[in-house]
């Protein structure tokens, strides 16, 4: 059993825990994940790492509460625990060597770049942060990001705070003004990722983005987070679990991994309103 330390919402949709696991504190790194189940019967979650103490053995998760899972454990308190906490899984983001990089955040996937813009600038990398929300309310970790970046741009869809527009937009200056990097990472929505991608296409500037598909066992085993690359010429099958999330952002078939995201969505939301409800049943 997981015993959680600490629970703080980010945001109305967006909760922070700290979860008592030493042995994965012990490993974890950027990039990797962890598979929990809130209980017994519940089903298996993939979340990705968004910090670690090694010497308090506690692991860090940021998630968004979008089904039934995320909206169980949301439901726990600091002092509950967890039935299963498996990690780390997956294969640590590559940041040795790079001196100057621009991370690329968008919504909650912020939580899964803020570990790597720290573990960068504690390497003594210069970090250039963008990150991207659709209002001011949907803002986290703004905090975070200013601490480990020497740059940081807040975009909010809206305008509400920061600077109007997408994450591309600084990123297009950025670059169609003579700066380089020796990476661009990002992390978000898929559909922003295929964006930014674009943008840094025309430089030859290496694009790493994480992928989080649809995933069930972690090892590689069950094959529901395969992806398509397209690599010299080729169309060659490789699964997020195991061979990511990190992935060269130009070998990626979006469009199919889109499609993919969707499969079970209508399933999805109906155990989503089943649990809201039986939820609400049992607060009257």
């Amino acid at each position: 059993m997981y015993r959680i330390v600490k629970k703080e919402p980010l945001n109305p949709t967006v909760t922070r825990m700290e979860i008592e696991a030493p042995y994965v504190a012990a490993k974890a790194e950027p990039g990797q994940f962890i598979i929990l189940r809130v209980h017994e019967e519940g089903e298996r979650i993939p979340l990705t790492v968004a910090g670690y103490d090694r010497q308090r053995g506690t692991v860090t998760i940021i998630f968004q509460i979008v089904g039934a899972t995320t909206e169980q454990l949301n439901h726990l308190n600091e002092g509950d625990f967890l039935c299963d906490f498996v990690g780390p899984l997956g294969c640590k983001t590559k940041v040795e060597g790079l001196r100057k990089v621009c991370i690329v955040g968008g919504g909650v996937g912020c939580a899964i770049a803020l570990p790597v813009a720290q573990k960068l600038h504690e390497l003594g990398c210069s970090v250039t942060s963008v990150i991207g929300f659709r209002s001011k309310d949907l803002l986290i970790l703004e905090k975070e990001f200013t601490e480990v970046s020497d740059r940081l741009f807040v975009m909010t869809d809206d305008g509400s705070y920061g600077r109007q527009g997408n994450v591309c937009v600084p990123l297009k200056e950025m670059l169609e003004g003579g700066e380089s990097f020796d990476e661009v990472i990002t992390i978000g929505p898929l559909i922003m990722m295929k964006f930014v991608v674009d943008t840094v296409r025309p430089t030859g500037i290496p694009c790493t983005v994480s992928m989080n598909p649809i995933m069930i066992d972690g090892t590689g085993m069950c094959g529901g987070c395969r992806l398509t690359l397209h690599r010299d010429g080729k169309r060659i099958t490789e699964f997020a679990c195991v061979n990511g999330p990190d992935f060269n952002g130009y070998e990626v078939d979006f469009d199919e991994a889109m499609s993919r995201g969707t499969m079970y969505r209508d399933f999805e939301r109906h155990a989503y309103e089943e649990t809201c409800n039986l939820f609400q049943k049992e607060a009257e």
